[in-house]
């Protein structure tokens, strides 16, 4: 399994940008198709972004509207999200995950970074 760590989330106003990381740790890192969900207060999680093991392909859910561009960096073992114009909607933990065979669920899950978006 891989373990992976969330960072940069925070507080940002409505139209603002922010740049999440997840570092894994894990030698295989280079072999998983990585995503990013997130979860709101009294919402289900829910998908955002998918990217695969090579970076030649991408995902995204359909109210990223071309807003969020996930990316990763195998050589550091670090994938990104670069969210621009932030709605106060997209107010959420955010978390990435290593898909385990066609599963999300089973997957490696980190522990998440809050993103709040002020109106």
């Amino acid at each position: 399994q891989v373990q992976l760590v969330e960072s940069g989330g925070g507080l940002v106003q409505s139209g603002g940008s922010l740049r999440l990381s997840c570092a894994a740790s894990g030698r295989t890192f280079s072999s998983y198709n990585m995503g990013w969900f997130r979860q709101a207060p009294g919402k289900e999680r829910e998908f955002v972004a998918a990217i695969s093991w090579s970076g030649g392909s991408t995902d995204y859910a359909d109210f990223v509207q071309g807003r969020f561009t996930v990316s990763r960096d195998n050589a550091k073992n670090t994938i990104f999200l670069q969210m621009n114009k932030l709605k106060p909607e997209d107010t959420a933990v955010y978390y990435c995950v290593a898909r385990a065979g066609s599963s999300w669920a089973a997957g490696s899950w980190g522990k998440g970074t809050q993103v709040t978006v002020s109106s």
